[in-house]
């Protein structure tokens, strides 16, 4: 048996073939000990399994901003938001935590300050007037390149807006 070595990236893995799936992210909600919520994305249903917890599930290409928090007595251990996009059948896709089955990961942020930098991005995004799940998803890319090389990052115009639009008409 051959075993990979630490750090090894997993292949990605494929959704089942047969109808379209939804994209499922459970919501956790323990007042100021952990805390799991959706900052933009359109949810097409939701399943309300106790009083802090409930699955919300994205139709296929959704954008989707999945935030995490969680907290001891001390203060905040661990935060983190994942901008993500809810895949089809058969695409390949990144495991995420509390996310089923997964979903083509743009953005990965960890560690407060730089989670709150995102959001000031969505917010940036949202003060343009546009929707933060209808934008370039190479935005979200960039945000997460910039961040993570510890630069800032360019703000989303409304020009970018259309020019992303144009290409997209393209094909």
């Amino acid at each position: 048996m051959t075993r990979s070595p630490v750090g090894a990236h997993a292949p990605a893995r494929m959704t089942p073939p047969g109808r379209e799936p939804r994209t499922e992210i459970e919501l956790i909600w323990i007042e100021k000990r952990l805390e799991h919520w959706i900052r933009f994305g359109r949810i097409a249903s939701e399943r309300i399994l106790t009083r802090k917890t409930r699955v919300v599930a994205f139709r296929p290409d959704a954008v989707i901003a999945f935030v995490r928090w969680s907290a001891n007595d001390y203060g905040t251990v661990h935060s983190r938001i994942d901008i993500l996009r809810a895949v089809r059948s058969r695409e390949p896709y990144t495991t995420v935590p509390f996310v089923r089955p997964g979903g083509e990961l743009l953005l990965s942020i960890q560690g407060w300050p730089r989670v709150r930098s995102v959001i000031e991005a969505i917010d940036q995004v949202e003060s343009v007037g546009l929707d933060p799940c209808d934008i370039a998803p190479d935005h979200w890319r960039h945000v997460h390149n910039r961040l993570s090389a510890g630069e800032a990052f360019r703000a989303y115009t409304a020009e970018r807006h259309q020019a992303w639009l144009k290409r997209k008409a393209l094909g």
